[in-house]
């Protein structure tokens, strides 16, 4: 299978401070991979440097093309999706004009009106709350809210960041299901970002272990679950 993300020798650094320290790893087509770490091992400023959130240098391709030099704007517009820890929830706004938000760069605006449609078969819950007030849903709503104004880009890639932080065990099994229905019938790719290593390893097809900025282990995720280092540090078992 083709890479769709190919990424070598990334820097990061928030201003003087350097964050990554040449990582390489990849991502193929309609697969789902997951960067597993402790906090602070670079997870997260991974995925912003992707979305040329951070200072990087090194290479990154996208579909073949390479994007290290492009506008975040422009990142969006490739079809790379984030959505990030915290949720980036507009709290003003209705749960509808969140998702508007979602697909504001795209010109088939008869889709987007019919994209609601399938979002709303994958999250109910959204649909019923469609007029309410974004920053009054629960945790796990505004989980789905963040997924879902993500998915109304259309995208090829989703950059989930923690999507399990804070919520409750039910809720967290229904969106991790929800983004492996996504990645199967939709063929989106997915790489994740997620504490719960055991969860993340049950929904990820391949794996990445990073460590004070660097990856020091890489495989399929049956081989990292067997991996003794990685069940004695984050599967617990």
């Amino acid at each position: 299978m083709a890479a769709l993300l190919q990424v070598s020798g990334l820097h990061a650094a928030y201003g003087p401070t350097r964050v990554l320290h040449g990582i390489d790893f990849a991502l193929e087509e309609g697969s789902i991979t997951a960067l597993l770490g402790a906090n602070g091992a670079g997870k997260t400023t991974t995925l912003r440097a992707l979305c040329a959130m951070v200072q990087t240098s090194g290479e990154i391709r996208f579909g073949g093309t390479r994007i290290e030099a492009s506008a975040t704007e422009d990142i969006v517009r490739l079809g790379i999706a984030h959505v990030p820890d915290g949720r980036g929830t507009f709290v003003n706004l209705s749960t509808e004009e969140n998702l508007r938000l979602g697909a504001y760069v795209r010109k088939d605006k008869r889709e987007v009106e019919r994209d609601f449609e399938r979002i709303y078969a994958y999250f109910p819950r959204l649909k019923e709350r469609r007029h309410q007030q974004a920053g009054t849903l629960s945790g796990g709503e505004q989980q789905m809210l963040a997924v879902s104004r993500a998915l109304m880009l259309r995208p090829r890639l989703l950059l989930m960041d923690e999507p399990s932080f804070g919520l409750a065990p039910l809720i967290v099994r229904e969106i991790f299901d929800i983004m492996r229905a996504i990645n199967q019938s939709e063929k989106v790719s997915i790489l994740l970002v997620e504490q719960n290593a055991a969860m993340a390893l049950d929904l990820a097809n391949h794996a990445y272990l990073i460590e004070t900025g660097r990856v020091v282990l890489s495989g399929t995720s049956a081989e990292i679950k067997q991996n003794d280092a990685v069940r004695r540090s984050y599967l617990g078992y």
